[in-house]
């Protein structure tokens, strides 16, 4: 059972529970997100991509991609803030905290682009290889990493001059980066073939490369350091892959929606959220190590992006074209 109970504004979800997920007709519908509210959104009713959260200045920071600029939103009083134009086709948004900026990938132009959290202006620019796509940070060295999808490498920056220091290759197409605190690493999804692949970005060295099994198209990335997993959207066969960090060796693969894209954890609940381009959100409980699909159902066309606030649990879904609007679809458990 999936879509939306008429009045309700919940998003129906087939809770799971142990049944045999063919057997729809004996499991019980569970409406485990409750809308809260649209928030119209500056700029044309065109697409949207990633997403990043300030929880402690209670920002929220998306990718308009359709409009050519990223969109502030306040997450305490969900009323957007600023929006900053000029950046070509912005796909990745990642927050370098100590050093009050905003990273975004600019693919339009190839480039990455700076931007002044207290001010939300940009204060810098540096060219990426072809079609830059994910972005991330890692504080220690105080270094960006950006995904350039079709060259199969990293461009790593440093964040206080935003000059690239070095390109590390990594195979034929890259997709999401993220940053391991624990092993103070970069991750990021390469294929094919499909693998996990684990740099030092103060060296360029490649450190562990994880074949995925049953993964086509790995893409989307997220790290859970407390647990060292990893958790890889296969966007070609609408798959989850479960990574174990400490023995470098995959432990699971989970079915999610259709071309699934952006993944967002809260670590407060122990759940994880999988956004897909059909629309379908996908959510798992993966407390004490198990990986339990509580359910999942449509949202809205293209709702391939998520972000969640740690401190109230609400969940984000920016929305291309709601009644002709680009509205930001504010959601809680």
């Amino acid at each position: 059972m999936k879509g939306a109970l008429p009045g309700t504004g919940a998003l129906l979800l087939l809770l799971l529970g142990g049944c045999n997920s063919r057997a729809s007709s004996a499991a019980l519908p569970a409406a485990v997100l409750q809308r809260v509210r649209d928030v119209p959104l500056a700029g044309p009713a065109a697409r949207f991509d990633y997403q990043d959260v300030d929880a402690d200045a209670r920002r929220l920071y998306v990718a308009h991609l359709g409009a050519n600029q990223v969109d502030v939103v306040n997450l305490d009083t969900l009323e957007p803030v600023a929006s900053v134009p000029g950046v070509a086709q912005v796909h990745g948004v990642r927050l370098a905290l100590d050093v009050h900026t905003l990273f975004a990938t600019a693919t339009g132009a190839d480039e990455v682009v700076a931007i002044d959290t207290a001010t939300s202006r940009i204060t810098g620019r540096a060219p990426t290889g072809r079609f830059p796509d994910g972005v991330a940070y890692d504080p220690v060295n105080h270094l960006v990493a950006v995904s350039n999808q079709d060259d199969g490498s990293e461009t790593v920056l440093d964040a206080r001059a935003v000059r690239a220091v070095r390109t590390v290759p990594l195979g034929r197409e890259v997709g999401n980066v993220t940053y391991d605190p624990v092993r103070k690493l970069m991750t990021a999804a390469v294929g094919p073939p499909e693998e996990l692949a684990a740099f030092d970005a103060a060296t360029g060295e490649v450190t562990a490369r994880i074949r995925l099994s049953g993964c086509g198209g790995a893409h989307g990335v997220y790290v859970d350091a407390p647990t060292r997993r990893a958790f890889v959207a296969c966007e070609d066969n609408a798959r989850l892959a479960v990574v174990d960090l400490d023995h470098d060796r995959q432990t699971g693969i989970e079915s999610v929606g259709g071309d699934p894209d952006v993944l967002a954890f809260d670590p407060g609940i122990s759940r994880l959220y999988v956004a897909a381009e059909t629309g379908v959100v996908s959510v798992f409980d993966v407390a004490g190590g198990a990986v339990h699909k509580l359910g999942e159902g449509r949202l809205a066309a293209r709702a391939h992006t998520v972000a969640v606030d740690p401190r109230t649990h609400r969940v984000f879904f920016p929305l291309e074209n709601v009644g002709g609007r680009a509205v930001l679809r504010v959601m809680q458990p």
